[in-house]
C-alpha cells in the first residue's frame, strides 16, 4: 500500500487503527498533543492494554512504517489522507462533545499544503462531517500560501476492546461514507487487502450506521436482561432461554448474555448520544430510553440481590473477582462494578477486590476497597464471592479451594459464566442472573398458574 497517512489521536482507536494500517503497508505518522504519551510510544511502551497490539507495533516501528510526533506540521504536511481519531466525550446531558474533532479539523486546515482526504473515525453525531468540512475550509481560507482542497469521509470503527487488532484485520464490514466518490474509493483502498465487504454510503448515513449498530447491540443486552428478570420470578433459566433463542438464525446467540449490564466507552455513550440526536431532530426514542433505564436498573437489582441474600449482620465482607467492564481490558469506563460496589458500601458491606489488569485504573474511581494481589487474598475469610468480570483466570480456579477460602460458601455470578450445577453440588449457594430454575421451591410466584381464578362480576 503506497499511501501516506496521518492519524490524529493516539488513544484507543487511533493507536490501533494507525498501527494496523502500518502493518498493512501504509506510511503512518501518529500525532498527539500529549508529549508524555508520544515519548512512551517512541520507547515502545503502549499506554493501553490491548492483546496483540505490541506484536504488530514493534515491527511497524522498526520497518519505518509507523512514526510518532507531537509536531502538527510534521504530522499533517504532505499526507495523502488524515484520520481523525480523537475523543468525543459525553456531556452531562448525554450529548456528544465534538470540540476535539473540530479542533483537529482546524489544525488540518492550518497545515496541509496539498489536496487531502480527511477521514473521520471518531464517533460523532450525524452531520458532523459537514462541520468538519466547513472547519477545514475556514482555516484554509485564512491562508494565502496554498490552494489545497479537502474531501471528508466518515469511516466509523467497530473495534471491541480486548479483540481490537483482530476486529481491524478481520472485520465484518468496512463502512465508507462521503459525498465524493474518489474520496470513498481512496478510503476503501486502505482496506483492499482485507477480506470483507465494503459498503459505500453518504456521509450522514455512515455516521448513523455507527450509532445504530452500537444502540442495537445495547438493546439486545438490555432485552435479555429484562428476560432474565422474568426468568428469576417464574423459575426459568435465562442461559438456556438465550441458547434456544440464539439457535434461530434471525436472532443468533451474540450479545444474549444476561448479566449486570453493559459498560465501557461505547455502548453507554453512543446510546445516550443517539437519544439526544433523535431528540434534537424532534423524535423521542421510547426503545432506547428503556434500554438505558434497564441497564442502570440491572446494576441496582444485582446489588439488592446481594444485600437481601446475605444475613443481616454487621461487618459483612465480600470478595470481588474482576472490576473491568469486560475481560481482556483495563478499561473502567462505565464498569458496572463501580455502581454495585458503591451500593454495597452504602449498606455497610466491606469489599475486597482483585483484577488481573484493571486495578490501577479502578483505584481512581472506586474508593475504600481493599485491593488484593490474588484471588485467594481477595476471597479469604469473606462472606461471599462476587464475580463482576469473566476473566479466564477466574473460570479456571479450583472452586474446592475457593470454598475453603470463603467464610460462607456463597457465590454471586454477575456474568453467568461459572458452572452453576457443579458449584451447587460442591455445596455453594449459587446466585446468577436470571437462573431461577435451581431454586424453584423458593420462588413459587406463579400467581398466574396457582392462584384461584377470579370470578367474573
Amino acid at each position: 500500500m503506497d499511501k501516506k497517512i496521518a492519524v490524529m489521536g493516539s488513544g484507543y482507536v487511533g493507536l490501533v487503527a494507525g498501527t494496523c494500517l502500518a502493518d498493512l503497508g501504509a506510511q503512518v505518522t501518529l500525532f498527539d498533543v500529549d508529549e508524555e504519551k508520544v515519548a512512551q510510544l517512541r520507547r515502545g511502551k503502549i499506554p493501553i492494554y490491548e492483546p496483540g497490539l505490541e506484536d504488530i507495533l514493534s515491527p511497524a516501528v522498526e520497518s519505518g512504517n509507523l512514526n510518532f510526533t507531537t509536531n502538527e506540521a510534521e504530522a499533517l504536511t504532505g499526507q495523502d489522507g488524515i484520520i481523525i481519531a480523537v475523543g468525543t466525550p459525553k456531556r452531562a446531558d448525554g450529548s456528544c462533545d465534538i470540540q476535539y474533532v473540530l479542533s483537529a479539523a482546524e489544525m488540518i486546515g492550518a497545515n496541509i499544503e496539498s489536496d487531502t482526504v480527511v477521514i473521520n473515525k471518531s464517533t460523532v453525531p450525524v452531520g458532523t462531517g459537514e462541520l468538519v468540512y466547513k472547519q477545514v475550509n475556514s482555516a484554509l481560507e485564512e491562508r494565502s500560501d496554498t490552494e489545497a482542497k479537502v474531501e471528508v469521509v466518515s469511516n466509523p470503527e467497530f473495534l471491541r476492546e480486548g479483540s481490537a487488532v483482530g476486529d481491524f484485520m478481520e472485520p465484518d464490514r468496512v463502512i465508507v461514507g462521503s459525498e465524493d466518490g474518489s474520496a470513498c474509493d481512496f478510503t476503501a483502498e486502505l482496506y483492499s487487502s482485507l477480506d470483507c465487504p465494503v459498503l459505500k454510503t453518504g456521509l450522514r448515513t455512515a455516521e448513523m450506521i455507527k450509532y445504530a449498530s452500537n444502540a442495537f447491540l445495547a438493546t439486545k443486552i438490555s432485552f435479555i436482561n429484562e428476560i432474565s428478570n422474568v426468568c428469576e420470578m417464574v423459575g426459568a433459566d435465562v442461559v438456556e432461554v438465550a441458547e434456544g433463542m440464539g439457535l434461530d438464525h434471525r436472532i443468533n446467540r451474540d450479545f444474549l448474555g444476561a448479566g449486570i449490564g453493559y459498560g465501557g466507552s461505547c455502548f453507554p455513550k453512543d446510546t445516550e448520544a443517539l437519544v439526544e440526536i433523535a431528540g434534537q431532530a424532534g423524535y423521542q426514542s421510547q426503545i432506547l430510553n428503556s434500554v438505558i433505564g434497564v441497564n442502570h436498573a440491572q446494576r441496582k437489582r444485582f446489588a439488592r440481590k446481594i444485600v437481601s441474600t446475605l444475613p443481616e449482620e454487621e461487618d459483612l465482607q465480600v470478595g470481588a473477582l474482576g472490576v473491568a467492564f469486560k475481560p481482556e481490558t483495563d478499561d473502567m469506563r462505565e464498569a458496572p462494578s463501580i455502581d454495585i460496589i458503591h451500593d454495597l458500601q452504602a449498606e455497610g458491606i466491606e469489599v475486597s477486590a482483585y483484577d488481573p489488569i484493571a486495578m490501577e485504573n479502578a483505584r481512581q474511581v472506586i474508593r475504600d476497597v481493599d485491593w488484593a494481589e490474588s484471588p485467594e487474598e481477595a476471597l479469604r475469610g469473606m462472606d461471599a464471592l462476587i464475580l463482576f468480570t469473566e476473566w479466564d483466570e477466574f473460570l479456571e480456579l479450583d472452586y474446592k479451594k475457593v470454598k475453603e477460602w470463603l467464610k460462607r460458601p456463597v457465590i454471586f455470578d454477575g456474568r453467568n459464566c461459572l458452572p452453576m450445577e457443579e458449584l451447587i453440588e460442591m455445596g455453594f449457594d449459587y446466585y446468577g442472573v436470571g437462573r431461577g430454575i435451581d431454586r424453584l421451591d423458593e420462588i413459587l410466584s406463579y400467581r398466574y398458574l396457582f392462584a384461584e381464578p377470579k370470578e367474573k362480576d
